[in-house]
């Protein structure tokens, strides 16, 4: 682990060595933030490590360091762009910092040390004040350690004792070292995959601007492009796709490369993309047509992997019309074979380039095995808890909109467009109501299991109330009800109200018809 001294930070800064990439964030801390981390320079306490991109090929496009303009890099200076960090060396750049003047606000960067605060090493010493709320006998501007003559200043008014304290506050920050981690390459493979390894630890950095920023042509625009597509989409519910780069960017690459991984993307030209881009947005719209088409679904949030939509952009790329029956099929039998033994939760780029492979062979008239997918549908699948953004719960919604589902109340058709653009809990209720379970000792874990839920709305909810099944079925259509429980996958076990019996009939009932759906 290499280090940094905050001295060497501000010059390498003002040189124009250490530069942000377009593809980070902006600087979003506030002063409380800023002032928190001074504190944790001063006692030592752990910040963090930087990471660092050191290369000699300077990207087309680049942001400014929070508030700051960047000066232009020295000719034949290597540059270090910083991946992971931007918020530390931004907040520490602009609070000690003299030379550049901000193009932005930077009143974050007002931080004093508190003089009467005791030590204390929960609280902090360090506060972010206006000029109404300075008092120069309590608050000590730290912007001076690294400016002599300010420094001077701001002490001739302090005490012997103040003067004292202050020198040593200003000796922990001279000393003080930024650990940082240094990468020194100009393969952009490499730095893909550093991306998205940090990008798994939760740090938010786009691949998508990372391709943007690099070299494409100035005719060609990637991110115009997909913002045109996405307002395309819009008609169809599907303009969040546009929000998703990395989800666009994997059926890019799937398409020009056959590889959805992130170095594959790196490697990606903008003259293939642009030659290839009309495949691109006929896959994409074939995909989203099929999706709508046969499995119902109303938007990118109702599908339980968005990650399906790349195999399906490559069969449907060459535009060549409708599918052949056994075609159909096998996309059909894929999709749910992927959702249901969660393909996508594991392994994901292999998956997804064997996928890949496979889709394009079926594209091509050529033997596949895309449908092909190991792993049985487990009874457990439908005892995990409902909710809305879970890979299973999305799963489970899916399926029981297969079946055509009708109001538990009229008995009337549902409008599952709404259903489903609407997307929330509150379209989804139990069997057996919580009220009730919890008279029968019956857990919460078991209460909202899967196979306790169905599409009722909370209109309908509302009508059949909190009581036992057996009570609320007398508020539902005597003639409907079995329709009402066939749509719903439902046993007629539910009238009993045994919990226990009605639960396992019900997941046996799910279970098959989950497999008949993926073979």
């Amino acid at each position: 682990m290499a280090e940094l001294s905050i001295r060497k930070l501000i010059s390498r800064v003002t040189d124009g060595a250490i530069r942000i990439p377009a593809f980070q964030r902006g600087f979003v801390w506030d002063a409380e933030h800023v002032a928190y981390l001074m504190d944790s320079i001063y006692k030592n306490y752990p910040f963090g490590a930087v990471i660092l991109w050191r290369t000699k090929e300077r990207l087309s496009s680049e942001r400014n360091l929070g508030p700051f303009k960047l000066p232009e890099a020295k000719v034949d200076f290597p540059i270090e762009y910083v991946l992971d960090g931007q918020q530390r060396l931004t907040s520490i750049f602009g609070v000690f910092q003299t030379e550049l003047t901000p193009v932005g606000d930077d009143s974050w960067a007002q931080i004093f040390f508190d003089m009467h605060a005791a030590e204390n090493v929960q609280e902090s010493q360090f506060v972010a004040l206006g000029p109404h709320d300075f008092d120069a006998q309590r608050y000590f501007p730290i912007s001076t350690f690294f400016d002599v003559t300010a420094f001077r200043d701001a002490t001739k008014i302090l005490s012997d004792e103040q003067a004292r304290l202050i020198d040593s506050v200003q000796a922990v920050f001279k000393e003080a070292d930024i650990p940082t981690q240094e990468i020194v390459t100009d393969d952009r493979s490499k730095v893909a995959i550093v991306f998205e390894r940090v990008n798994r630890l939760g740090v938010e950095l786009d691949v998508f601007q990372l391709l943007t920023a690099w070299t494409w042509s100035e005719d060609f625009d990637l991110q115009e492009k997909f913002s045109a597509l996405s307002e395309e989409l819009r008609p169809f519910g599907f303009a969040d796709i546009g929000e998703d780069n990395n989800l666009l960017l994997r059926c890019c690459s799937a398409i020009v490369a056959a590889d959805a991984s992130p170095g594959a993307f790196i490697a990606l030209r903008g003259s293939d993309v642009r030659d290839k881009f009309s495949e691109i947005s006929t896959g994409i719209m074939g995909a989203i047509d099929f999706l709508r088409s046969e499995i119902h679904v109303e938007r990118l949030a109702n599908l339980p992997y968005p990650a399906c939509l790349v195999p399906l952009a490559v069969y449907f790329s060459t535009g060549k019309g409708g599918m052949l029956d056994g075609d159909r099929s096998k996309l059909v039998r894929w999709f749910w074979r992927t959702a249901f033994t969660r393909r996508y939760s594991a392994a994901v780029v292999r998956n997804m380039n064997k996928d890949i492979v496979e889709a394009a062979a079926l594209r091509e008239g050529r033997p596949s095995s895309l449908d092909i997918i190991g792993g049985a549908i487990d009874k457990d699948f439908f005892m995990s808890p409902f909710n809305v953004t879970s890979v299973n719960t999305r799963t489970f919604i899916a399926m029981l909109i297969q079946a055509n589902p009708v109001s538990f109340v009229s008995g009337k058709n549902i409008s599952l467009s709404a259903v489903l653009q609407a997307y929330n809990r509150n379209e989804f209720h139990h069997l057996m109501p919580r009220a009730f379970t919890k008279t029968k000792g019956i857990g919460t874990k078991e209460t909202n299991a899967l196979a306790n839920f169905a599409i009722i709305s909370a209109a309908d909810n509302k009508i059949l109330g909190g009581v036992a099944p057996s009570h609320y079925r007398g508020k539902m259509p005597s003639d409907k009800i079995d329709t009402i429980l066939d749509r719903a996958i439902v046993p007629q076990s539910l009238f009993n109200d045994e919990f226990d019996d009605f639960i396992a009939e019900r997941v046996r009932m799910l279970l098959e018809a989950a497999e008949r759906l993926a073979t």
